[in-house]
């Protein structure tokens, strides 16, 4: 199959072919123009060579005697060889010869026009006489009294004048190489340039490449925006708006993705909040450093996933732990009961329900959602996994659903979590506690956690809310309070940490119930 030019190659040859078709025209001019001054030149030549001649009083006085011939024949000639014309002939009135180059036409008339030179003034024409074509002028001999008594004719043949412009023919044939050959490397750098930008594409393929590409990046479900030097953005997919959130042209794009490619920073697979999501961001500079390419990931729901595959991980290794137990305390009911001592059996048993019931109580009596009432539960079983206590406050009260369950849990859920991992790193012997609020008042609902963790200083707590910020090292952590405070300014609400360090902290969480 033959390939299609591609679109170096077809400008290369549009661009030689416009060149050359200009040059020809104007070499075209250029020869018009020499012929027409080299025409003119000769023109007026002869007419003052013809004048000189016409003005001479030798002229006048050997028109007037017996043998004109005799004189005008030896002056014309030597005239004529001396100013390079091809012929002069002077002539009487009645058009008789009196002098020629060919001795023979002497005496014969004139061939040609004359009768505005009789008339008195100046005859210019192109004829084909003895001589074949010649430019020719006719002057009027005029004696001192202004009669005519003579003519005389001065002209040049056609094939001298060719001559004279065929020596000029070198030069302008040199300039029109010249500029054909550098018309024709200029093309040529220019489309090998063009060759190497657009890799030797043609039209056609250059279409359907594009018409390719324009599929692929409103089809993919990864977002993608490209960015110039100065940050603009130079394309941007639909899955891109769509994480984004992004309904303007030209698209404003949110905080921390316009930080990230404003600092023109290399990272992959960094995780960055934008409004209610989690994405995952890849940024990385173009070869020649004039733009990048963002990548972006919704991770939102795999989070969520995550954490609630996290929670019902920690639920059931704290129900194997309580099975375990619960093993250990029936053995020990039963060998009570073996050993005679079934009081005390009943008093084991009937206890640990009863703290168990307790808890049930508590948190289904305070919380009447059950979503959040079974998030409480499951943390509850958790904590009491890693030796913390979690206690539901008494002054709990939730009826219903006040805010959306997603947005509830997260939040709950978030500070819960916060919460056990401070606590998790206190000296061993120290109160390990985590107390739980969340309550509806006066169209708000108000979530407080508090822990007897080590507590923030003042600067740990402004920053604490901060996408990536955390007491713990390790990639992927910072997240959990940056999606609650997405979530709380969201609705419009707010948030306060209550800490001292060394005397645990309170996380208050105000969020207004939509209407």
């Amino acid at each position: 199959m033959t390939r299609r030019w591609s679109i170096a190659r077809q400008l290369f040859a549009l661009q030689v072919l416009v060149v050359t078709l200009l040059v020809a025209v104007c070499t075209t001019g250029a020869v018009l123009l020499a012929r027409r001054d080299a025409r003119n030149a000769a023109i007026g030549e002869v007419t003052a060579v013809a004048e000189t001649i016409a003005h001479s009083p030798e002229v006048v006085a050997a028109l007037r005697s017996a043998d004109p011939t005799s004189v005008l024949q030896p002056y014309a000639e030597t005239t004529r060889l001396a100013t390079g014309t091809d012929f002069i002939v002077v002539m009487a009135p009645d058009r008789t010869r009196y002098t020629h180059p060919n001795t023979r036409l002497i005496g014969q008339p004139f061939a040609g026009t004359v009768a505005g030179a009789l008339a008195g003034g100046v005859v210019v024409e192109e004829y084909r006489g003895s001589l074949g074509d010649s430019w020719r002028t006719v002057v009027p001999i005029r004696a001192r009294s202004g009669a005519i008594v003579g003519l005389v004719s001065v002209g040049i043949r056609s094939a001298t004048i060719n001559r004279s412009l065929q020596a000029q023919v070198p030069a302008v044939a040199s300039g029109t190489a010249a500029a054909l050959l550098l018309a024709a490397t200029g093309a040529w750098v220019l489309s090998r340039r063009l060759r190497r930008q657009t890799h030797g594409l043609g039209p056609a393929e250059m279409t359907r490449m594009y018409e390719y590409y324009d599929a692929v990046l409103h089809s993919v479900r990864e977002g993608l925006v490209v960015a110039g030097r100065d940050g603009t953005i130079e394309l941007i997919n639909d899955e891109a708006r769509r994480l984004l959130d992004l309904d303007t042209d030209p698209p404003r794009l949110p905080g921390e993705v316009a930080d990230l490619i404003a600092a023109r920073r290399t990272t992959v697979d960094e995780p960055i909040v934008a409004g209610d999501r989690i994405l995952v961001a890849s940024h990385l500079m173009t070869a020649d450093s004039q733009g990048s390419v963002l990548t972006l990931r919704d991770h939102t729901e795999l989070r969520q996933l995550t954490g609630e595959l996290d929670s019902v991980r920690g639920l059931t290794e704290a129900l194997r732990a309580q099975a375990h137990e619960a093993a250990n305390r029936l053995h020990t009911v039963l060998t009570l009961v073996e050993l005679g001592q079934p009081e005390e059996a009943i008093r084991l048993g009937t206890e640990e329900l009863a703290l168990a019931q307790q808890l049930t109580d508590e948190v289904v009596g305070a919380v009447r959602e059950p979503a959040l009432a079974a998030l409480l539960l499951g943390k509850s079983a958790q904590a009491a996994e890693r030796g913390v206590e979690l206690t539901v406050d008494p002054a709990s009260q939730v009826n219903g659903s006040p805010l959306p369950a997603r947005d509830l849990l997260t939040v709950v859920g978030n500070l819960v979590d916060n919460a056990l991992e401070a606590v998790a790193g206190v000296e061993p012997g120290a109160p390990r506690r985590v107390r739980v609020l969340v309550r509806q008042e006066e169209g708000t609902v108000v979530v407080e956690v508090g822990d007897t963790g080590p507590g923030l200083t003042p600067q740990q707590a402004d920053a604490a809310f901060r996408r990536g910020w955390s007491t713990k090292p390790g990639p992927g952590r910072g997240v959990g309070l940056s999606l609650v405070r997405q979530i709380t300014q969201r609705h419009g609400g707010g948030y306060a940490i209550d800490s001292a360090p060394g005397h645990g902290a309170v996380l208050t969480v105000r969020i207004p119930v939509p209407s």
